[in-house]
């Protein structure tokens, strides 16, 4: 089996990504004639040809369709080990959990109070990231993500810890405040938020970030918005919630690098899942949540 090193993969995923030699070798800082040579020594080696090179440009073969795809899987892999592998060389090394500001499902104070009596834990640093939190595990930058709805599994392993029903949070004069439970129909109309990397064809507010914020917009009369059961804990006294009987579920999830050897990730996992199977419901967390 032909042996590929990352600088040669790194120079052919930039090639196929641009599918012009001139502008792969800027991009890359080299000149372009020791950049087509590599590749070309890359083909060689592999015995298959991964670029089509005609007088209107370059193309992809395949083969080169194959390695782009799976190269960049791997650059992104061993650049997530080299992140992981510095965090865990520095003194006082810390699991990073990522997770979007009350998107906890009221268990992550009883997870963190759990995990301190394991014997493999380490401190827990809490960080809500720039970008998708599922992206912040795979390059590296998280150890373990707490969030809802995990479309895309690939380089995660996944546990399912909690479903919620959803509820409309409205302002306290809201004409549908004083019902005890309403359909998504009966929110027609109405501006609902946006949340980033999330498409909602009956969103038409503003984009937000946090759940706080949304709770803010709502109480200024700004919009209504349809969130997991537990944000009642974060409900203001100029708001309330009404259960939406026909919205979706939502599950909380949390998900980590897959094939994980890490004996703190492990213990933390072990931990939340049990603190999620908890039968009886801790103070502060509705009684509608099912434990799975």
């Amino acid at each position: 089996m032909a042996s590929i090193e990352t600088r040669e993969l790194m120079y052919f995923v930039t090639a196929a990504e641009e599918l012009n030699i001139t502008r792969a070798a800027e991009r890359l800082g080299i000149a372009q004639p020791p950049l087509s040579r590599a590749i070309r020594r890359l083909e060689r080696r592999m015995g298959v040809r991964l670029l089509e090179r005609t007088s209107r440009g370059v193309t992809l073969t395949p083969a080169g369709e194959v390695l782009l795809a799976d190269g960049r899987k791997a650059l992104d892999a061993m650049e997530a080990a080299v992140r992981r592998a510095q965090r865990a060389s520095h003194p006082g090394a810390r699991r990073v959990l990522a997770m979007k500001p009350g998107g906890d499902g009221g268990l992550l104070r009883d997870i963190l109070a759990a995990y301190e009596s394991e014997p493999d834990a380490i401190p827990v640093e809490i960080t809500s990231g720039m970008g998708e939190r599922a992206t912040l595990v795979r390059d590296g930058r998280a150890d373990v993500a707490l969030l809802h709805t995990v479309h895309d599994r690939s380089g995660l392993d996944v546990e399912e810890l909690l479903v919620e029903d959803k509820v409309a949070v409205l302002p306290a004069g809201h004409r549908l405040a004083g019902r005890t439970c309403i359909r998504l129909s009966d929110l027609d109309g109405e501006t609902r938020p946006r949340w980033p990397g999330k498409t909602d064809d009956d969103a038409t507010g503003p984009e937000v970030r946090d759940i706080a914020e949304v709770m803010q917009l709502i109480a200024l009369g700004r919009l209504v918005a349809v969130v997991p059961d537990s944000a009642r804990r974060l409900l203001r006294d100029d708001l309330v919630c009404v259960p939406v009987l026909d919205a979706a579920p939502t599950t909380l999830a949390l998900a980590w690098p897959e094939h994980s050897s890490s004996r703190p990730l492990a213990a933390f996992v072990r931990t939340a899942v049990k603190v999620a199977n908890q039968p009886v419901p801790q103070p502060g967390v509705p009684s509608t949540l099912v434990r799975r």
